[in-house]
């Protein structure tokens, strides 16, 4: 197994960007350059939100993240923040619903940016990050399963957390809590799945957060960059290799406890996504072992 994980590696996923992925339309429907990771920081808060086929329960949640953004802009102008929309190849009006708001609001704060084709959520986020603004950048479903307003709990998180270490840390939110009630929803096929994959995921790669998968997650600037520059799972296990590589560059992480409900239209099959996520946890930590994968840092070009 060890020699096919090694043989089979690809050294990093490409980090090209298309022609047509280097810009984003504005407001006015007028082409901008998309900004790098590796500029300087010019916005409080990015919100990086990757979407795929999500026309139908996008609006819901960038109702409410945007409720509460600009809320909170009103109460400290001091407050700047960036929603990015990344449509990660979607076959629907994902692109469409997402230009709304970017007219509503405006491209200032919010922006779309649309891939030639589906490279995976971790493929999406990394592209979102990558064209971000903000000092601290969040990780959020398209789906709102998490209440946007717990983003004050992952703040407090990624506050504790100091001092940061080379200004590097990660704020968690954590669906732990909710476990036995999701339990008693769940059958048992399900339950049995859900406990293999924690298993997998405690005994080959993090062993310090229980819930690696909960799609709400706040880095510091530099610890996205650092991080997402080295990542090379761009399907349902990335934020597996995100911590991982976060804990062998001893980055610090927290874990907050977040509000969270089910919300229909996963994209997860439940047996197959998880043999996938399962024979990738497997590779995460076989190729890092022998050296097919290096925790190298990468520009996006």
């Amino acid at each position: 197994v060890c020699m096919i994980a090694h043989v089979t590696a690809i050294s990093m996923p490409t980090l090209h960007r298309h022609e047509e992925e280097k810009f984003f339309v504005n407001a006015e429907g007028r082409k901008e350059s998309v900004p790098s990771i590796h500029d300087p920081p010019t916005r409080e808060l990015s919100v990086v939100v990757p979407s795929y086929n999500e026309e139908e329960r996008l609006p819901l949640m960038m109702d409410e993240a945007l409720d509460y953004l600009e809320k909170r802009q009103k109460r400290d102008p001091s407050f700047t923040y960036e929603v990015i929309v990344v449509d990660d190849g979607s076959k629907d009006q994902t692109t469409k619903v997402a230009m709304n708001y970017c007219k509503k609001y405006g491209s200032d704060k919010v922006r779309v940016l649309s891939l030639v084709k589906n490279r995976g959520k971790g493929g999406a986020v990394r592209m979102g990050v990558f064209s971000s603004r903000g000092k601290k950048i969040l990780m959020a479903d398209a789906d709102g399963a998490t209440k946007f307003e717990d983003i004050e709990k992952v703040e407090e998180g990624l506050r504790n957390l100091q001092p940061w270490p080379n200004q590097m840390a990660i704020s968690c939110g954590s669906r732990a809590h909710l476990e036995k009630d999701s339990i008693a929803k769940r059958s048992y096929f399900r339950t049995l799945l859900m406990y293999g994959f924690h298993f997998l995921v405690w005994f080959l790669c993090v062993k310090e957060i229980r819930d690696t998968q909960c799609g709400f997650k706040l880095l510091t600037r530099e610890a996205a960059s650092r991080t997402f520059s080295t990542l090379h799972i761009e399907r349902w296990a990335f934020d597996v290799e995100l911590l991982y590589i976060a804990q062998c560059l001893r980055i610090p992480i927290a874990e907050v406890a977040v509000n969270w409900t089910e919300i229909e239209g996963s994209k997860l099959v439940p047996f197959w996504s998880w043999l996938q996520m399962g024979r990738d946890l497997l590779f995460i930590r076989l190729r890092y072992m022998t050296g097919a994968w290096q925790l190298e840092t990468r520009k996006c070009n």
